[in-house]
């Protein structure tokens, strides 16, 4: 879903590996104090991004933060990136009317056509994914993918191949999907944001929200990126099998 961003983001992002052991704060920006607008039901809060033992934990909780009722965690790149591999390896949220998202954004925020690529999970239904893509403003791509054993059980590796004439997803490691339509393939470089959110009014998508008697949290080991060309930068990425 959209995101607010700072406006003074660097236009080309390289190659990395980032493995939470600690933030850096060089490469990230800490969501807080916003929402992205009324079907979001939590402020952003920089308290409920935390790095603790190799792993960033997004929570979202009740308490009153401006005019909403709970809060909630998001980061986001400073940095823009291009066609290659992006990665991340995700324990997800589970509840009914929750999202935890790993995708790329540039938009209106950033003065740029609003181009997006997803993982969405919804927490109405763990054992799925949802892919996605934005190009210009129009979405309408989705594709509810099954993730084995569930989203919310255990850590998954996740990721997507961009580039300018195909979008490739996986997980752990197994191709799921393919996008070739040009109408669906974005161009333009973008973000890469982690985040943890709720809805109140978004019961078709995400099912009726509860709010939680303690704190929910969706769980991040690893963030990567590799450029098109670049080396792969750890075994496991998927960028060491690519054709």
């Amino acid at each position: 879903m959209v995101s607010v961003a700072p406006s003074s983001a660097q236009e080309t992002g390289k190659s990395f590996v980032e493995d939470f052991s600690s933030l850096e704060k060089s490469r990230w920006y800490v969501s807080d104090g916003w929402t992205n607008g009324d079907h979001q039901n939590c402020t952003w809060a920089a308290d409920q991004v935390k790095v603790a033992d190799g792993a960033l934990n997004l929570g979202y909780q009740r308490r009153q933060a401006k005019d909403r009722e709970h809060v909630c965690g998001e980061i986001q790149t400073k940095a823009r990136f291009s066609y290659g591999t992006y990665e991340a390896r995700i324990k997800a949220a589970a509840g009914s009317g929750f999202n935890t998202g790993f995708f790329t954004y540039i938009g209106p925020a950033q003065k740029q056509p609003w181009d997006e690529i997803d993982f969405e999970f919804l927490g109405k239904d763990p054992s799925k994914v949802q892919l996605n893509t934005y190009v210009n403003g129009k979405g309408g791509n989705e594709k509810l993918v099954d993730v084995p054993g569930g989203a919310d059980k255990d850590f998954n590796d996740y990721a997507f191949v961009w580039e300018k004439d195909r979008l490739r997803y996986y997980i752990n490691g197994k191709l799921v999907h393919t996008v070739t339509d040009p109408a669906a393939l974005p161009t333009q470089a973008q973000k890469i944001y982690l985040s943890l959110w709720a809805s109140d009014n978004m019961k078709s998508w995400l099912g009726t929200f509860s709010s939680p008697a303690s704190p929910v949290a969706a769980q991040f080991t690893r963030v990567a990126f590799t450029a098109l060309g670049d080396p792969c930068q750890f075994p496991e990425s998927v960028a060491c099998s690519l054709d």
